[in-house]
């Protein structure tokens, strides 16, 4: 009942929102771009490129870019911090005094290097393991994978991030969301002087929400809202319930060992995870690409890309595809228009970046947009800004 009452509390908001926005500013979508990556339009910056060394201790393998962006990574975690605050001191108190101790908990190397992270970043154990857990609460993501016509296997993504995570009513912006795009990194996981997998990573940030393995893989996480959410998966693990993986730590153990598509299929399909999500899961074979629905505990939809109507990709959001999603949040609807009108024969990186360009799959929580391609093994990664009138989410 309660959580109904919750359900019902945020939905109303977001339609008042964005109705507001619209009043505000006017239309907050439009025609489908074409163009825009030829001058990387609406792109604020290029994130850097930074190495980890898994051969290095899992205390210190992140130090060199913690401390590159400790202010940043503190600017962040105090602005979650305050808004935690504003809703109840106490909360912070549970932080910072009962998270640490189930730090040690976590898996290897996670447990480790999370203390290495909130030592080089001068950050409270509890607040660091607090900014590693949000994916399993708060985000807004597309994802594609596309096979053009030659059988190259396109995989492209938009992270939203920061939803509800205090809103600027001054600046028309999400706070959270604006202190997390100078975070964004572009990670080589390097072993034995050998790039095992790419990722992108916010700084302070050990799993992976976007990740590229060559001639193996490519992979993303968007959320799935569901009634048995992520917050409940967490309040288990810390209650000692820990049969469970975090999703994200799931995604890295996954681009560091599995070796193929099929076997990271498996692994996404069927193992348990603390949170719902998406995986979207791109090959290198043409047409070898789907989106893993998962509860929990089991599998709830694969669908490949031959299953589609399109038959040539797969797009998804953070709703089940077999259902409408709710007219306040149909970056679907969009997402397919773009797609089906650029066509199988023109897809490659610079229609994607046009597709993710457009609004409402670009919007005010759009963090960065990522273009990979399995077989040469480039990710390349946008900072992303999104020109007013924009809708929120």
């Amino acid at each position: 009942m309660r959580y109904k009452l919750l359900k019902n509390a945020v939905f109303i908001f977001m339609i008042a929102l964005s109705m507001k926005m619209a009043s505000s500013h006017g239309p907050l979508t439009e025609d489908c771009q074409h163009g825009m990556y030829k001058k990387l339009e609406r792109t604020s910056s290029i994130p850097p490129t930074v190495k980890v060394d898994l051969n290095q201790s899992p205390k210190t393998r992140w130090n060199h870019i913690v401390t590159h962006k400790k202010k940043e990574i503190q600017a962040a975690i105090g602005q979650v911090v305050k808004l935690i605050s504003d809703v109840s001191p106490k909360i912070v108190d549970l932080v910072n005094n009962y998270l640490p101790k189930i730090i040690t908990k976590l898996p290897s190397p996670y447990d480790e290097e999370l203390e290495g992270i909130a030592a080089a970043a001068e950050v409270p154990y509890g607040e660091i393991l607090l900014f590693n857990i949000f994916y399993e609460i708060f985000t807004a993501c597309t994802s594609i994978v596309a096979t053009d016509k030659e059988g190259v296997v396109y995989h492209a993504r938009n992270l939203d991030f920061g939803l509800f995570m205090g809103w600027d009513s001054k600046n028309k912006t999400w706070m959270l969301t604006e202190y997390l795009r100078p975070l964004v990194v572009n990670v080589e996981f390097v072993k034995d002087n050998q790039t095992l997998f790419k990722s992108v990573n916010f700084a302070g940030y050990v799993g992976v929400l976007t990740g590229i393995k060559q001639k193996a893989f490519t992979l993303t996480l968007n959320e799935r809202f569901n009634v048995n959410g992520g917050y409940i998966g967490i309040l288990e693990w810390i209650l000692g319930i820990r049969s469970g993986s975090w999703t994200t730590f799931l995604t890295r153990d996954v681009l560091e060992k599995a070796e193929n598509y099929d076997q990271a299929v498996e692994m996404l399909s069927h193992t348990e995870i603390l949170a719902p999500v998406y995986y979207i899961v791109g090959g290198r074979r043409a047409y070898e690409g789907a989106i893993i629905t998962r509860d929990r505990t089991s599998l709830a939809d694969l669908l490949p890309i031959n299953s589609t109507k399109a038959g040539w990709y797969v797009l998804q959001t953070n709703y089940d595809n077999w259902k409408n999603p709710p007219f306040f949040d149909d970056r679907r609807t969009s997402g397919l228009k773009c797609m089906n009108e650029v066509g199988h024969a023109n897809i490659g990186f610079p229609a994607l970046y046009d597709v993710l360009s457009t609004k409402p799959n670009l919007n005010l929580l759009t963090t960065y947009t990522t273009l990979m391609q399995v077989d040469m093994g480039v990710m390349e990664t946008y900072d992303r800004v999104c020109p007013n009138p924009c809708f929120p989410w």
